[in-house]
């Protein structure tokens, strides 16, 4: 099988970068399962040190914890590959940096380390914009690298979509104030 994926992440960080040229917003990362896959697609990306602030790298538990502020009871209650975990990722990686966005990835790429309620292939990520924070389960068939990338290109397509979204609603929003303006 040939593995596209990396096409295909480097097409989205393209279209995120035009999404946000001009706009003043900074996006961060923060990795696990991937190892940095969605920092590297982004800073392929000329020009992206105006828009990409800066990504974590947290393999471990324990930087999870020390980087990104993941509480120990939420890593032991629902494990480190669970909404609850990748939704504390986004909001560190929020808090830690200056990025306006955020993306968060934690899952099992294998070949080992599943279980029936957490196959291998499992993905958890989550999405952090203007507080709110959203995120989605996602089981990648293939190899470790079809899962890696399969991640890297579903966290990049999320993060555009959001910001496509952001910008209606801002756009839109600075439209109705431009109509209370002329109103007074």
């Amino acid at each position: 099988m040939v593995d596209l994926g990396h096409v295909v992440a480097d097409e989205l960080a393209a279209h995120l970068g035009k999404a946000l040229e001009g706009q003043g917003a900074l996006i961060s990362t923060a990795e696990s399962c991937t190892g940095g896959g969605v920092s590297s697609a982004v800073t392929s990306v000329a020009g992206s040190s105006g828009w990409f602030d800066r990504g974590f790298v947290v393999y471990s538990n324990d930087a999870k914890r020390k980087m990104l502020g993941v509480k120990v009871t939420t890593l032991k209650k629902h494990g480190a590959v669970s909404k609850a975990v990748v939704q504390e990722m986004a909001k560190g990686a929020i808090k830690k940096s200056n990025a306006t966005f955020s993306v968060a990835i934690s899952g099992l790429a294998g070949p080992e380390g599943g279980t029936e309620e957490k196959p291998v292939g499992l993905v958890w990520i989550a999405w952090a914009v203007e507080g709110q924070i959203d995120a989605t389960r996602m089981v990648f068939p293939g190899d470790r690298a079809a899962v890696r990338s399969g991640a890297v290109a579903m966290a990049l397509q999320g993060l555009l979509v959001r910001i496509l979204e952001w910008k209606e609603k801002n756009k839109k929003n600075a439209v109705d104030i431009g109509e209370v303006e002329n109103l007074v």
